[in-house]
């Protein structure tokens, strides 16, 4: 234990350290073995103390008083104040399961007062009381999140969720709360598991309506999609995007690459066309809806678009080959579209010319060998498309070495 606590022994003055302890994430994920970048820390501590060590006070409305400070080298510390040790079994009993009520002093002792060690050695998840979730809904999200990593709920957890409808509680809180949770899902072993169970559930309907509408929607006609609707699809290809990268954005975009579906006239099912187009605005207001990042709008919004024709790969013109690879530089998502564009039909795989056009696409005249006082010479409007025939001929000549 001692290469968990050497770093915030040298941090903290030492007359502290049987009164600042390490808890939550960073306990459980070291008795897992496994690496933790921030630390969560409960201290009885002075308060003039805190500002001295670098940690700024933010005080939440729906969450507790933090102190929270960043070191170059430990990371992210959040720290929790409390008064007196004797408080510290009640904190630990109003935290969400027992795997995270256990702390770790900076002198070495460990403290278990609900036996979370036990259920970490089982990975059960077990609620630390039966208030949990109703002091703090999004534990819910946090639970079922778990689950998708591993972790295996008991049943009187499990019996908590399912014994009222917990909408209006759960809409009260910030989107960006469940969106946290839902990114850190997205990495899980079994991502699919999180949208499974918020549907099973009737979880997050207020921040996702999207995925609750998908199992009412063919997927396509049976020919092409076996598998009927459209969230069986998506979780299908997100399983198959899981399978080869960790990314979260990637595993996003494999979920939602069909958003564009949601809006088909019912009267034209099975099928979906012009789809990928549809889903480019859905994307964004999507992402936007979640509070997420610009570059995942982004890169939700041209996957949608692009994804299909890269499927067409075989069937496209050069000049449209060269387009789709200019975009998805542009969008940045150059190696996530052929990632979505494979999973999304069984047997696929990244055309073999694919990095060739992207590396096609991002080279400037010099470097596609175009004379510089040529060009110049040149009308302006008729250089797009010279450029555009250099930049064919050299895809060709790729194809013909091939």
């Amino acid at each position: 234990m001692n290469t968990l606590q050497h770093p915030l022994q040298q941090f903290f003055p030492q007359q502290y350290h049987d009164l600042i302890l390490m808890v939550g994430g960073t306990v459980r994920d070291f008795l897992l073995q496994q690496p933790a970048s921030d630390y969560d820390l409960i201290a009885v501590l002075p308060e003039e103390l805190l500002p001295l060590l670098g940690f700024r006070l933010v005080a939440g409305k729906t969450t507790r008083p933090v102190w929270f400070h960043h070191d170059a080298q430990l990371g992210k510390l959040e720290l929790i104040r409390l008064d007196d040790l004797c408080q510290l079994d009640a904190d630990l009993s109003c935290r969400d399961f027992t795997i995270n009520a256990i702390a770790l002093s900076l002198s070495g002792r460990l403290y278990d007062p609900l036996n979370g060690q036990h259920d970490l050695q089982q990975r059960l998840l077990r609620l630390c009381s039966g208030r949990s979730f109703a002091e703090d809904p999004l534990r819910i999200i946090r639970g079922i999140r778990f689950v998708a990593d591993g972790w295996r709920m008991v049943p009187e957890t499990a019996q908590l969720i399912q014994q009222q409808d917990w909408s209006a509680q759960l809409a009260c809180l910030p989107v960006e709360r469940f969106s946290r949770e839902m990114i850190k899902a997205l990495a899980a072993n079994r991502a699919e598991r999180f949208f499974e169970l918020m549907i099973q559930y009737r979880l997050g309907t207020d921040w996702l309506p999207e995925l609750f509408r998908m199992p009412d929607i063919p997927a396509g006609p049976l020919q092409h999609h076996p598998e009927g609707d459209l969230l069986t699809h998506c979780l299908q290809v997100l399983q198959r995007v899981a399978a080869v990268t960790p990314d979260p954005l990637t595993r996003f975009c494999a979920f939602f690459h069909d958003i564009g579906k949601l809006s088909t006239d019912p009267a034209l099912y099975p099928k979906h066309h012009g789809h990928d187009e549809a889903g480019f605005k859905l994307a964004l207001n999507l992402c936007k809806q979640l509070c997420l990042p610009a570059e995942w709008g982004r890169a939700l919004a041209w996957t949608s678009r692009l994804h299909t024709n890269l499927n067409r790969w075989a069937e496209l013109r050069d000049a449209t080959r060269l387009r789709i690879a200019e975009q998805a530089c542009k969008a940045g998502i150059s190696r996530i579209l052929p990632v979505v564009s494979a999973a999304d039909k069984p047997g696929n795989s990244t055309p073999d010319q694919w990095f060739q056009a992207l590396e096609i696409a991002a080279m400037n005249s010099a470097q596609l060998g175009i004379d510089k006082d040529q060009l110049e010479a040149m009308r302006a409007k008729h250089r797009p498309d010279f450029i555009l025939q250099q930049r064919i001929r050299l895809l060709r000549s790729y194809e013909d070495i091939s």
